[in-house]
């Protein structure tokens, strides 16, 4: 009887294991440009968008672009069966460059798809843009407001509590920039904006940890149970 309620208890753990690693991680809207350096230039910028709904579609994307520490000039780049807007903003402190200061920067950018279309369940988008010069500082953080069709609305503008390294559960997209002394030393390839809807799975290996583990989690209940039977046959033959 000890034996058949560790065997229960086995199989219990087994399969909550399972439940656990077939529920779908979270994902965050992220930003990327890889080698980007304090006050450089002609710098792609990236914006990842994952669809976290199950029954609905990501249909708009709003991005706020920092003007404490604005971007000299914005070129956003076409994305198929979208279309965007940006708002511009009067500088507190204009940007001086060698053609004239910039008293006016892009503060908000905002996708939105054609009716009937936007990101699927199960899809990620990606939404780029050309950042002319770069402010000098050590990193950016673009406040992003996601759209589902069903009106549901994701807004992903929360940042750590000062002296604090806990994610808040909807971050704000924050671009760490490099120093001008390090910029030669990178090789990692520049993002570009291709194709606006992809599968959640085309990240490969991301799943790949999940998919093993859930295996071992069968096997671990198949041996309990096996173990549980022969059990119960021996108890059989006793009594």
């Amino acid at each position: 009887m000890h034996r058949l309620r560790t065997v229960a208890l086995t199989l219990l753990g087994a399969f909550g294991l399972l439940v656990a690693l077939s529920a779908p991680a979270l994902a965050h809207v992220t930003v990327t440009a890889p080698g980007a350096i304090s006050g450089g230039g002609d710098q792609e910028i990236t914006f990842r968008v994952p669809v976290e709904e199950a029954d609905a579609n990501t249909v708009g994307l709003t991005v706020q672009l920092p003007t404490a520490t604005p971007i000299a000039s914005v070129d956003v780049a076409p994305v198929p069966g979208w279309t965007h807007v940006q708002k511009t903003e009067k500088l507190a402190k204009p940007i001086v460059t060698d053609d004239g200061n910039i008293t006016e920067a892009v503060s908000q950018i905002t996708w939105t798809a054609a009716k009937g279309g936007g990101l699927k369940p199960g899809e990620y988008g990606e939404f780029t843009i050309i950042a002319g010069q770069l402010p000098k500082a050590k990193s950016l953080t673009f406040k992003a407001i996601q759209t589902y069709s069903n009106g549901s609305v994701v807004r992903w503008i929360e940042t750590p509590a000062p002296g604090s390294t806990e994610e808040p559960e909807h971050p704000a997209p924050v671009l760490e920039l490099g120093s001008a002394s390090t910029a030669g030393s990178s090789t990692e390839p520049s993002v570009t904006a291709t194709p606006q809807a992809k599968s959640a799975d085309s990240d490969g290996d991301s799943n790949t940890g999940p998919v093993v583990l859930s295996i071992i989690a069968l096997v671990v209940a198949a041996a309990a149970l096996g173990l549980a039977v022969v059990s119960r046959a021996k108890g059989r033959k006793t009594a």
